[in-house]
């Protein structure tokens, strides 16, 4: 067995209507002053106005941010810096997707340490304290309430800079299913599928671990059978519920595992045409699967014989891909890069720049740009 070193940073408090303990959770961390980083669709929809008022109900002064977008850069981190440096802000509070909660994280590493968001690309390059943080996300996603890196672009190459250190993590991650009830399906799609990506990715990567398999094994059982009834019945808490907790398992597996060719062929997608992150995940998934096939096959018949209907099921990779092609079309994304406009000229320099992507190196079968433009070819 692989060798590990497990230690769980943050406190998980999960159910539904646990936003409304937020302010004596902020309290019991000794939060006075605390910055609350959310998206502005969190500010139309109220969500803001409902966690500020628990903090003031609870003797904790807030200051919001909002001057980010999805897939936060440099430039926006160093905004939120610029934004909270004469506040005596002593909390950080991400409340949101993983924009959110990436943003809060990259906020907290100059704030408190200094310098620019680069400074930190990598694990444990920060040498001081960093403060308190809580994240409460508000979709079943990406998981980075469960992570320690911040996936930061660089504003000019926008390359994506992995930001990690033992500090960053959240001290609580609050997760409330009721959260999530208000996003769009094709929201719901997107974010649920990358989760989905996770499970698959983080279960063969290279660096996996008994802990991540363990991890993998939980989330991609949860996700993989609420996916298709959180989009029939977008109302049903039990199945949000299920969602949002396998988003977070998936996320203490990229912790402790990492991602793979998927992400390192989706980054690129999304820095030059805008793809949704999910939607790229969509596309590429199931092809990877079929690609990393031929050294990681039983790992994949692994997976899907967790959820298999019945015992006499094909367990085979390229069930898998199937099924992974099927979950897609439930959720309304698209199957192929012809399909998102991606131009095919364009393919062999995606396929050079994800062959630099940082999750890249963890994938079972050794990425470089040839691989990587196989993949793109089989996704066109």
């Amino acid at each position: 067995m692989r060798p590990f070193d497990f230690q769980s940073r943050t406190r998980v408090v999960f159910g539904e209507g646990a936003i409304g303990g937020l302010g004596d959770l902020a309290r019991q961390l000794g939060f006075r002053r605390t910055l609350l980083v959310a998206d502005r669709g969190l500010l139309a929809c109220g969500y803001v106005e409902k966690a500020s008022k628990l903090l003031i109900a609870s003797g904790v002064e807030v200051i919001a941010f909002h001057d980010f977008a999805a897939n936060p850069d440099s430039s926006m981190i160093e905004a939120g810096r610029n934004f909270a440096s004469s506040l005596a802000i002593d909390s950080i509070i991400g409340l949101g997707g993983g924009s959110s909660m990436d943003c809060a994280k990259g906020i907290n590493f100059v704030l408190t340490n200094g310098g620019r968001i680069h400074d930190y690309q990598g694990y444990g390059k920060a040498p001081k304290p960093l403060l308190p943080m809580i994240g409460i996300p508000t979709t079943a996603g990406t998981g980075s309430e469960a992570q320690s890196y911040a996936l930061i672009s660089d504003v000019r190459s926008h390359m994506k800079m992995a930001c990690g250190d033992p500090k960053a993590a959240f001290r609580i991650a609050l997760l409330d299913p009721c959260l999530t009830v208000s996003q769009p399906p094709d929201v719901t799609a997107a974010t649920g599928f990358d989760a989905l990506a996770h499970t698959v990715e983080t279960y063969v990567t290279s660096k996996r671990n008994p802990i991540s398999e363990f991890f993998s094994r939980e989330a991609w059982r949860l996700l993989e059978r609420n996916f298709e009834g959180v989009l029939a019945e977008p109302k049903d808490l039990e199945a949000r519920g299920a969602m949002q907790l396998g988003a977070y398992y998936a996320g203490v597996a990229i912790e402790n595992s990492m991602l793979g060719a998927t992400h390192a062929c989706a980054n690129p997608l999304t820095a030059h045409y805008g793809t949704t992150h999910g939607v790229a995940i969509a596309m590429l998934l199931p092809h990877v699967v079929r690609w990393n096939a031929v050294v990681a096959e039983s790992r994949y018949q692994e997976l899907l014989q967790l959820t298999a209907s019945s015992p006499s099921r094909d367990h085979s990779a390229e069930s898998l891909a199937l099924r992974l092609e099927q979950l897609v079309k439930v959720g309304g994304l698209p199957l192929r890069l012809s399909a998102a406009s991606i131009p095919k000229k364009d393919l062999p320099q995606l396929a050079e720049e994800a062959s630099l992507q940082w999750t890249g190196r963890f994938n079972p079968r050794p990425l470089d740009a040839h691989g990587a433009l196989e993949i793109y070819e089989c996704a066109y």
